[in-house]
């Protein structure tokens, strides 16, 4: 896990949880050892830190997470499990996947590759879920990640206190002092997700970007029909001034781009949609900066 990167939560009701793991939560929310929400970042961050760089480096912790996000609104308790486990084995699974076998071994050497792998095909033979309520991407927030949500969904906090004219969300609990977040219900991001892909299956099916949406799609529909999905800027707003980011309006821009695609309006929709392509390819190349 990298300190820029930011995260795509689904937050499940209780209810959707097995009983004997719906007391766990039950009890994991009433604890006051549990990370709280404004450290939980850093929390995760320290823990695959001290695995990496350990000797010898463990790709993958021991055990499976009990930590999780939590929101409540009114009555109802919201659970997002980290699962550090299968995130970590599903990453460094898409690691070796991509990585020469000989620069691989440089990072992690084969015989604990191997042993993470057997452990990951063990895992899968056993015919657990390899569902993640929670999805990752560092230097950049991917395009798609906008379309579940509109733009008066958006809580800024600059500095300890929200931008002016920001509205904290009923679901919104304590954040870090420095905070870009987007919440909204399934129904609703369903909803949007699924209008954007009728727009682009109109008019251009043949696109990554096609392709991007629909798998986002196809990830909601796994989930309790009454969650919360929620996007996180996390440690991208440590890329971005206050100016930047009082000036991010990506989840509008990219409702006008299809707005504008489904009406005809082509520069319309293509200026919007470059703003925000241009917006997140030159904080992504700070990836490769000195």
């Amino acid at each position: 896990m990298l300190p820029y990167a930011a995260y795509l939560r689904v937050y499940e009701p209780l209810a959707a949880f097995s009983p004997q793991d719906q007391k766990i939560w039950a009890a994991y929310a009433e604890s006051r050892d549990r990370p709280r929400r404004a450290g939980a970042l850093g929390v995760e961050h320290g823990e695959a830190v001290r695995r990496i760089l350990g000797v010898p480096p463990a790709p993958a912790p021991e055990q499976e997470s009990r930590n999780a996000y939590l929101r409540r609104v009114e009555d109802v308790l919201y659970i997002c499990p980290w699962q550090s486990r299968l995130r970590s084995w599903l990453s460094f699974a898409t690691f070796r996947g991509s990585t020469p076998v000989k620069l691989a071994h440089r990072f992690v050497p084969q015989p604990i590759a191997e042993q993470t792998a057997d452990d990951f095909d063990r895992y899968k033979r056993a015919g657990t879920s390899l569902r993640t309520h929670i999805r990752s991407s560092t230097w950049h927030v991917p395009t798609s990640w906008f379309a579940p949500f509109d733009s008066t969904e958006r809580w800024l906090v600059l500095g300890g206190e929200p931008a002016e004219g920001a509205e904290q969300p009923a679901q919104a609990v304590a954040a870090p002092a420095r905070t870009m977040l987007y919440v909204t219900s399934m129904a609703q991001s369903r909803r949007r997700v699924a209008k954007a892909l009728g727009v682009i299956r109109r008019h251009a099916p043949d696109t990554t970007a096609y392709t991007e949406f629909e798998d986002i799609g196809r990830w909601l529909e796994e989930f309790h029909p009454h969650s919360l999905v929620e996007l996180d800027y996390g440690g991208l707003v440590h890329l971005m001034d206050d100016k930047t980011l009082e000036a991010d309006q990506s989840v509008a821009e990219l409702a006008a781009a299809l707005t504008g695609l489904d009406n005809g309006q082509e520069e319309l929709a293509f200026a919007m949609y470059q703003r925000v392509v241009l917006r997140w390819r030159s904080i992504q190349g700070l990836q490769s900066a000195n």
